[in-house]
Formats: structure tokens, sequence, C-alpha cells
């Protein structure tokens, strides 16, 4: 039996510590795509830890924990990550499981990511820089470097092509920054790696499901990222939605159970892009401040808005979604009115569908306001104590959506989150 965990929006919804909660009601947490540029945020011990790589189910002693086949593996990350994971005591060697066929990023794929979007100038789309779009290229590509060829003896020749392969092409960028250090920490951390249970990691989350154990999948970024559904072209690399758990685990369709879509109470973007309900006024900087709207990853400050209705229907259909988890209500605790988006105007003509291509259409979104609860929730524990004007919006919501918000996160700690609604 698989779960799935996927973001609603564009990635940092707070996926980490819903992760971390329901953690413990299963055996394996399994990333199954994306990269380093995916920060899930946690809070252990009231310290704060953010995730880039290793499943967010890490900290509970009894799970395990696997890098998936979808997954674009930072060598330098991982062994950072791994190093602040044991700071708490956690022994990171003892259940973290990676797949032998989760591609690597090599240092020349920082520096092709990074001279790309120099080139691009004003038409950039906000990429972290991390090399995740060049690995996942050099994937398709069939050029890449994976995991278990870190077992092969030819790895260091396989290495070297392939870097003088991206050297041609960062001359034709005319990129000229020195990657000597870069590769010297890359070889240092491949050592690392080598102490790890790299396995087959189809055969490894098979038999587990086999064998009946609980498989929670672990999604990065959001739905509306994704390469062929999302805002392309102002997406990621990778396929975000609850398809690229069958092709990032290599686990057939019908072991899926309940795919959990995780959303904000409003909306953020971080980078380039289309969002048509973006506040860029007092409204917009009050939910960035409150909210705490800074990248995981990259400590940029995040786009905010209302939330949007018609986006948010679309990933429920494209994921299958069964429940919702509305995350950071408690942010608009002070606001007097809330706003949702229930249609888009385009040309004159409402629609309440995801147009192709969001970049060549203005879109007016046509909004619904509600009064606000302005009052404190980060202390409520029940959905019954929850005031009025709140119950309102989650059951506008619901209805529209035909998906039930079945959790609201009312605060960052593991304990503030109101279930079973």
């Amino acid at each position: 039996m698989v779960d799935v965990i996927l973001g609603m929006q564009w990635g940092d919804e707070g996926k980490g510590k819903i992760v971390d909660y329901f953690a413990p009601r299963y055996d394996i947490i399994a990333r199954f795509q994306g990269g380093p540029n995916a920060g899930h945020t946690l809070y252990v011990n009231d310290k704060k830890i953010v995730l880039h790589q290793i499943p967010s189910g890490i900290f509970h002693e009894s799970t395990i924990n696997l890098i998936g086949n979808g997954v674009v593996l930072d060598p330098v990350t991982l062994k950072r990550e791994c190093e602040s994971v044991a700071g708490f005591g956690v022994d990171y060697r003892k259940n973290l499981y990676i797949s032998q066929r989760a591609h690597l990023i090599l240092p020349t794929h920082r520096a092709l990511d990074k001279a790309s979007e120099m080139s691009k100038g004003v038409e950039k789309i906000g990429s972290t820089l991390k090399g995740i779009g060049p690995a996942y290229m050099d994937k398709t590509g069939r050029n890449g470097l994976r995991v278990g060829d870190l077992l092969d003896k030819s790895f260091t020749t396989e290495y070297i092509k392939l870097r003088l392969k991206h050297q041609q092409l960062l001359d034709g960028f005319h990129f000229k920054e020195d990657m000597s250090a870069w590769e010297e920490e890359f070889f240092e951390a491949l050592e690392f790696m080598r102490q790890f249970k790299i396995v087959n990691g189809e055969y490894f989350i098979n038999d587990k499901i086999q064998q009946g154990k609980k498989v929670l999948a672990e999604g990065a970024q959001g739905s509306m990222l994704d390469v062929d559904f999302g805002t392309f072209p102002f997406v990621t690399s990778s396929n975000t939605i609850s398809a690229g758990v069958c092709t990032g685990l290599g686990i057939a369709p019908q072991k899926i159970r309940d795919v959990i879509g995780v959303t904000k109470a409003y909306c953020t973007r971080v980078g380039g892009g289309p969002f048509p309900t973006e506040l860029s006024d007092a409204t917009g900087e009050e939910l960035r401040k409150t909210g705490n709207e800074f990248g995981a990853t990259t400590g940029r400050p995040r786009r905010c808005g209302w939330i949007d209705l018609v986006a948010l229907k679309f990933a429920c259909m494209i994921n299958g979604v069964t429940q919702l988890v509305m995350t950071k209500a408690d942010v608009l605790d002070a606001f007097a009115e809330l706003k949702v988006c229930t249609s888009y105007k385009i040309d004159g003509q409402a629609t309440d569908e995801v147009p192709f291509q969001m970049t060549r259409v203005k879109i007016d979104p046509v909004l619904k306001s509600f009064p606000g609860w302005q009052s404190d929730i980060t202390g409520l524990k029940n959905y019954g104590g929850l005031p009025e004007q709140m119950k309102n919006y989650i059951h506008f919501i619901n209805g529209y959506l035909k998906v039930n918000v079945s959790y609201i996160s009312n605060g960052p700690a593991r304990d503030q989150l109101i279930e079973n609604l």
C-alpha cells in the first residue's frame, strides 16, 4: 500500500512538516523526484532543519527512508545534510537507502545551470542554480551518471568523458568560473556516499509492499511546477504530480491508495512565472511578513497572493487527490477580509480552466470575498473550536474543489495540526 503527499501549488506548501507528522504511520518514506532545489522545513526539539535530499522521515528511528530513482542527487548536499541530521543524534546510516538508478548532479551540471540562467537575462526562469535541469537533461539525453555507477571501476573514466562534454557547452556560454574547489568537494562527497545502502530501488520497495509494509511517497516542489502540467516554461525538470510516483520509484499505479494534497491557505511563488492572484501591494507584503515567506532553499522573498481555486482544482484533478491539508491557516488570523479566486477572466471571457500558456494571456482573477476571523487559532486543537468565519472559508473551498480539507496546520510545531475535520 502506497500513499502520496504532494504540493498543490508552486512548492513551499509546508510538506516537510506534514510528512514528518504522518511518518509514524508508515514503514517507509520515499522521495520520488526532484533534487536539492526542494527544501522541506522541519522543527525537531524546537530546532529548525531544512532537508533538501533526505526524506522527511529520517527523524523517526523505525522508519526506512528511500531516495528513489526519480531523484537527481547532489553528493555534496547529501553529505552536508547528513552531518546536520547527525547533529540531532540521528544515525542516518541505519535507515537511509539510495536507489542505484538515481542520477548524480556533477559540478559541471551546476556550472551549466548558472551559465544558462545568466544567458537568459530578463527571461530567466528563476532556477535555484543547483544543477537540477542539466542533470535531468543528461538523464533524458542518456548521458548521465547514476549512483550505481559509483560501484563500477569505470566511474572515473565515464566522469571525465561527461565533464569534457559539459566543458564544450560551457565554452559556448563563455563561462570562466573556476570549478576546481567544486570538484574536490564532489569527490570527497562520493567517498562519503559509498557507506550507504545503495539498493535496486524498484525491487527493494516492491518487496516491502509485498510484505505488507506501508509506504509514504514524498513529493518535492508543487504540482503547478510539473514539467508537463505546470506553468511552462516556468517549471521544474521533473514530474511533481502523483504519476511521477510510479516512474520515480518503480511501482505500479494500482498500488497507490490515498493522494494527500498540501496547500497553503493562500498562495506563494518563488522566482519568475505567472501568478494570477499575486498581490503587489501592502496586503501582499503583510502576507509575506506574517508568513515569513522566504525560500527554504534560496532565501529569496516569495511572491504572495490569495488562494487560487482554479489552479488548485486543476491540481486536484491531475493528481487524483483524495484529501487536502491546509497549511499556514494561522497566517490569515489578522486579516479583516479574505479573498479566493473562483475563475479567470481572459479577453473578457470567464473560465474555470487553467489555460495552455499562462504567459501569453492576460489573466484577471475573479475574486470572492469572505470576512476574516481576526482571532488567534494557533492554540486550537479541534475543528469545533475554530471561528465560524474560518469554518465558512473552509466549507466554501471544500464545495468548490469537491475534495475536503481534512487537516489544518495552525503553526509550525509538530502538534499544531487540527485533524479529522
